[in-house]
């Protein structure tokens, strides 16, 4: 796993060369300190896997990701924030980022975070997801609307997992021994039933939902 990091800060990009340097089939291959510095080398490094600080000077984090991802749609991205905020938990992960962690827990949550979405996953901060949940309840509450969950299929619980895990319609498919199509209906289905409109949406209610972590 060849990786690339990228925060203004010497001090935190040394802190996880360390943690990563110690992980086996992990190469850390460059360094950026500003957003523009690490679009370049993961143009000229192409890396599998680049770790995001969200607010780097010149070029933010989330905006690195959307741009990479257009020219790398097999990159994994991990942000790295200061912020517990979904707004900016969406806005990643509708860059296309696969996880999200605190830098506040960086030491606890990054290499945990890089084997998950090494195998396919994601990964967000114990903090994050209990925000998210909280959030979600609260929402709920405030709306006088019951969770929407129960009233999905199991099928429809199947596909909803393994797409939040990061499969795709077609991997989906081949774990449920399904065709593409009934997938395909099945994911159109549980998106109107709780009201989702892309897939970061889908991973955001798995996270809230506890069906993934």
């Amino acid at each position: 796993m060849r990786i690339l990091l990228a925060d203004d800060h010497g001090i935190v990009r040394r802190g996880m060369r360390s943690l990563l340097d110690a992980e086996p089939g992990v190469e850390v291959v460059g360094e950026a300190a500003n957003g523009r510095e690490a679009l370049k080398l993961i143009e000229t490094l192409k890396p599998d896997m680049a770790i995001l600080d969200v607010a780097m000077p010149m070029l933010n984090g989330i905006d690195v990701t959307a741009q990479a991802m257009k020219q790398f749609p097999n990159l994994k991205v991990i942000i790295l924030s200061m912020y517990a905020d979904e707004s900016y938990v969406v806005r990643a992960l509708t860059a296309g980022a696969r996880a999200y962690l605190l830098k506040e827990a960086t030491e606890e949550d990054l290499l945990p975070a890089v084997r998950a979405v090494g195998n396919g996953r994601s990964f967000f901060s114990p903090a994050i997801s209990s925000i998210l949940l909280a959030d979600y309840v609260r929402h709920l509450k405030q709306r006088g609307l019951e969770d929407s969950y129960e009233i999905l299929s199991d099928r429809e619980k199947e596909v909803l997992q393994l797409l939040a895990e990061g499969k795709s319609n077609k991997e989906a498919a081949s774990v449920l021994n399904l065709s593409l199509s009934t997938v395909e209906t099945h994911r159109l289905k549980l998106m109107q039933k709780l009201g989702l409109h892309n897939t970061a949406e889908i991973v955001l209610y798995a996270v809230r939902k506890g069906i993934i972590a």
